[in-house]
């Protein structure tokens, strides 16, 4: 009887979840969550068909680099698989502490915080050093990671126009100087495949005496000196309070950093619950993004070679009249303005063997939907001929 009268009780959150329009799409047309079988390099093997991969963050290639796979190895033979605790407590590790300096070092900074994952360090990157009664001045495209950050930090909010130093100005204009201020903007935008203005915004923000933060996942490894990121390409390091990114893209791991001066960073040690409370990052993923590092720095062929892919795919594309939403990166959108073009371009890419990522509003602007790729070192000559096959079918499609 117990039974009985327990499953008459309607459960809002449990109806809300089984009525839930994006999920019933999302499983009716399958557009994500693949699970490929297999993986070698730029080649997966999904539901017993033969791809390449388009859309790997996998910038450099290094995710099957055999100094990183054994490296990868030797962590877990050392140390375990986890240490199985936060930072705080009994999770540190002295692999942790070599990381975290090797990395200020690459980025010119005096100090390093790792953490377990690349959304966790930008999300502490705002909201460890933003608190109510604070103003902070954000890019209307931010990733999601930042935009939590935000909310977290309950400072009030004003958005400037995408990569729009002259709107950040006319804001600022309305915002007394003594107000305590943050700029928080991405080194490049991954969705846009846009290198930030960062000349322009980070002298409007210093004028102003914003604190900066950058976000440099998609800029670390591709852009700078060696990889050093936007901004050591722009040479204004000393302009970035703040340089936070993720590890699971160029650097072959998983994690994430935050890097500034050692009083900053000890802040945050303090302060940041996402610090905090989340668990160390794991011996083998740690000593992969400190072997990719090293990697960076002795072996620039794989720089080298991503730019040369990545300019001979925008050519492929802007051949077939592709917009590309002017990109100046490894990321590239494929932009069609509907999600109804969006699949059916996709669904013509899959077809022909490569595999892509469909990104459709709210996720971007209205008539922006788009498809995410993105190209990496690893891409061989053969892999971009199949590409450009597979897009000009797939252009025929629309």
């Amino acid at each position: 009887m117990a039974l009985s009268l327990f499953t008459k009780n309607k459960k809002a959150i449990i109806e809300r979840a089984q009525d839930d329009y994006a999920t019933k799409m999302r499983l009716k047309y399958k557009p994500y969550y693949h699970a490929v079988d297999s993986q070698q390099g730029t080649h997966i093997r999904l539901q017993g068909r033969d791809m390449v991969m388009l859309s790997s963050n996998d910038y450099l290639g290094l995710s099957f680099h055999p100094k990183v796979i054994e490296a990868c190895g030797a962590g877990a033979r050392t140390w375990g698989s986890s240490t199985t605790g936060a930072r705080i407590s009994n999770g540190t590790r002295a692999y942790h502490v070599d990381l975290e300096e090797k990395l200020a070092a690459f980025l010119g900074r005096e100090a390093c915080h790792i953490s377990v994952a690349g959304y966790v360090s930008c999300v502490s990157a705002v909201a460890t050093f933003a608190q109510k009664g604070d103003m902070i001045l954000a890019d209307k495209n931010l990733h999601s990671c930042l935009w939590d950050g935000v909310r977290l930090s309950m400072a009030s909010l004003e958005r400037f126009s995408h990569n729009n130093p002259e709107d950040l100005r006319q804001i600022l204009k309305n915002i007394p100087h003594s107000q305590t201020k943050m700029l928080v903007i991405e080194g490049v935008y991954s969705m846009e495949g846009h290198i930030c203005q960062l000349p322009e915004l980070a002298q409007i923000g210093e004028d102003a005496g914003c604190f900066t933060v950058l976000d440099d996942a998609h800029g670390f490894g591709v852009l700078g000196r060696q990889g050093r990121g936007t901004a050591d390409h722009f040479k204004l390091n000393d302009k970035v309070d703040i340089l936070c990114g993720s590890m699971s893209k160029s650097l072959a791991s998983t994690g994430g950093f935050v890097s500034g001066s050692r009083e900053l960073i000890e802040y945050l040690r303090t302060n940041s619950k996402q610090t905090l409370f989340s668990a160390a990052i794991s011996p083998s993923m740690a000593a992969a993004a400190s072997a990719s590092l090293d990697i960076m720095q002795t072996e620039p062929q794989h720089l080298e070679r991503l730019w040369r892919n990545t300019k001979r795919y925008r050519e492929m594309l802007k051949g077939l009249g592709l917009d590309t939403w002017g990109s100046e990166t490894p990321a590239v959108p494929i932009v069609l303005g509907s999600k109804e073009l969006v699949y059916r371009f996709w669904q013509a890419l899959l077809e022909k063997g490569v595999f892509t990522v469909m990104s459709i509003a709210p996720a971007v602007p209205p008539g922006k939907d788009l498809i995410r790729t993105a190209v990496s070192a690893l891409h061989s000559d053969e892999d971009l001929e199949k590409i450009a096959a597979a897009m000009a079918y797939a252009v025929k499609q629309m």
